[in-house]
């Protein structure tokens, strides 16, 4: 009866096909539709259904389906069958010219290309429908020309256009006394025409011999201007490309001021916080990326394992990154295998080498969990109620637990859990707690089962906690927006502390003066965390700016660490 039951659920929500014509794109609409109502009858998590209707509404899946209908509709049939005969005949006729016109040349090395012979005798057995032959037949000597070498030593002249002073793209390195090339950057003039590839041998730049010589073969290409003609011996290398990821910089890059760069001229500035898309990462120390949103000429950046190398040996002094960069940078890599917790977090923290984060760009969508980082006494516990009284249907706290005991009018489950000491202690052994204390000889905290109890509720769990505490809260379950209420200069919190001061409570310049410098070093060291920061400068303000951020979450497209997309409980 169960399945049954499932299965007119799941007749109910997919759509009927009657066997009739329809495009793809529609099957694609169709599927897109019925999405909305598989959250209701399935236990899929939303993020995954959100990331799924991404999937076939990209532009990619778009042309794809295009592409699909296209070709459906569409019969092909080839121009001509011999078109290994008229290459044949476009080499004879380019033997005479070959000398004196470089086009000629360049034409006559595609054409001579083992590649592209193959590619024209694939073509003509198709054509002509000779698809059963299972020995290949050599028929293409008789188009060589008499300095051909068989095995790939092929000489080719390349043609490029380039302005004065205007970058290739490309890298050069020496490799058994000649000129290889090294690397070849995504969107430069060298990518886009494709006559050039990594492991090409460099012989000539505009008839001048440069096979053993990187000085005089940059020379030559720096100067040059209009057209430049290289002659090269081909390497046949297969590339196998890896498919491009995003990640979010923990720091800052100067390439000028990087002494390990190849070349400086290359090299990729970018800002902490910067979404990179790294379009190659076959070099072990080296990644192609660029800056999303100012979409060009890719630039290299430090790899992964290149900058953490760096950061775990090099003295601190001699990191050419900026001065505000992540925690831990003097530390060796290793990590402790003891379980995390909050308490010894420094242990942990002060070990961490935080370089790269690979995200993923989600439509919108609402967070489960917001997070009020900030020093004590910068009024993040003030902005927290704040919040609450705006809107109590949408945002609640955890209940947290307590071994003191109940006050007068005090309930479990209301104020507090009370809880026996024993009881709690033992949770607190099974790492039940995300955070806890000892206040007043009593045992205070908040569990992972009271922030779930509240996003059971439909609403969101305001947290209020010591940024250690994001090691446990940052994954897909919990879904963090992270804000940091961070202190203002010390006389504009003075003046807040004076308007909110109380006859039973006074605070010191001293006391403020340490607020300050708190707020300070936790933006240090926990800032690549942060989605918003507010300037609590005054607390209606600030109230004001949580909520237009939070609204703005149902509209904006976010980045989010890719294991809360594909890692999901």
């Amino acid at each position: 009866m169960t399945l049954l039951n499932e299965t007119e659920r799941e007749n109910d929500i997919m759509p009927a096909t009657d066997g009739s014509s329809e495009s793809g794109q529609e099957a694609i609409d169709a599927m897109v539709d019925s999405l909305d109502m598989l959250g209701n009858s399935t236990h899929a998590q939303s993020v995954d259904l959100l990331f799924l209707k991404e999937v076939m509404k990209s532009r990619l899946m778009k042309n794809l389906i295009k592409a699909h209908d296209t070709l459906e509709d569409t019969e092909l049939k080839p121009h001509r069958m011999d078109s290994l005969g008229l290459a044949g005949d476009i080499m004879a006729e380019l033997t005479q010219i070959i000398g004196c016109d470089n086009g000629a040349a360049e034409l006559a090395g595609i054409l001579q290309d083992l590649n592209f012979i193959s590619l024209l005798r694939t073509h003509d057995d198709i054509a002509t429908g000779n698809l059963g032959s299972s020995e290949f037949e050599d028929h293409t000597q008789d188009y060589y020309t008499p300095d051909f070498n068989p095995t790939g030593d092929a000489i080719r002249m390349v043609g490029i256009r380039k302005s004065r002073d205007e970058p290739l793209g490309v890298t050069f390195k020496v490799e058994d006394g000649e000129i290889v090339v090294a690397r070849i950057l995504h969107g430069s003039i060298i990518d886009k025409q494709g006559l050039l590839h990594v492991g090409d041998i460099i012989q000539e730049v505009n008839d001048q011999d440069v096979s053993n010589d990187p000085d005089l073969l940059r020379k030559h290409i720096k100067k040059a201007e209009g057209r430049v003609t290289l002659k090269i011996r081909p390497s046949y290398q297969d590339c196998i490309m890896l498919p491009p990821i995003y990640v979010r910089a923990f720091f800052d890059y100067d390439p000028s001021q990087d002494t390990l760069l190849p070349c400086q001229e290359v090299g990729l500035p970018f800002r902490r916080g910067d979404i990179l898309c790294v379009v190659e990462r076959d070099d072990m120390e080296w990644w192609q990326a660029y800056v999303v949103g100012e979409e060009g000429q890719s630039g290299l950046i430090p790899s992964q394992d290149l900058e953490e190398r760096r950061r775990a040996f090099v003295p601190h002094e001699n990191i050419y990154t900026s001065e505000f960069i992540a925690c831990g940078l003097v530390k060796s890599k290793k990590k402790k295998r003891e379980k995390y917790e909050t308490r010894k977090n420094h242990q942990f923290d002060r070990s961490d080498i935080v370089i790269y984060e690979e995200v993923q760009e989600m439509p919108p969508f609402q967070r489960k969990t917001i997070v009020l980082l900030g020093a004590q006494g910068v009024g993040r516990r003030t902005l927290k109620n704040r919040l609450i009284e705006h809107d109590s249907s949408k945002f609640d706290v955890p209940i947290a637990h307590t071994t003191r005991l109940p006050r007068e009018g005090e309930k479990s489950g209301v104020e507090y859990h009370f809880v026996l000491r024993s009881d709690m202690e033992q949770d607190i052994l099974n790492h039940n707690f995300l955070e806890y204390g000892d206040f007043a000889n009593n045992l205070y905290g908040t569990t992972f089962d009271s922030i779930r109890a509240v996003k059971q509720k439909g609403q969101m769990c305001v947290l209020d906690v010591n940024p250690q505490t994001l090691k446990l809260l940052r994954n897909s379950e919990f879904l963090p927006y992270v804000v940091f209420v961070s202190s203002p200069d010390l006389e504009t919190l003075r003046i807040l502390h004076e308007a909110a001061a109380s006859s039973e409570k006074q605070v010191d310049d001293a006391d403020l003066q340490k607020t300050v410098e708190e707020s300070a070093r936790i933006e240090r060291q926990y800032s690549h965390l942060f989605d918003f920061t507010i300037v609590n400068s005054n607390l209606n303000e600030s109230c004001q700016q949580l909520c237009g951020a939070l609204t703005a979450l149902a509209h904006q497209r976010q980045w989010v660490p890719i294991d809360w997309v594909y890692d999901a409980p």
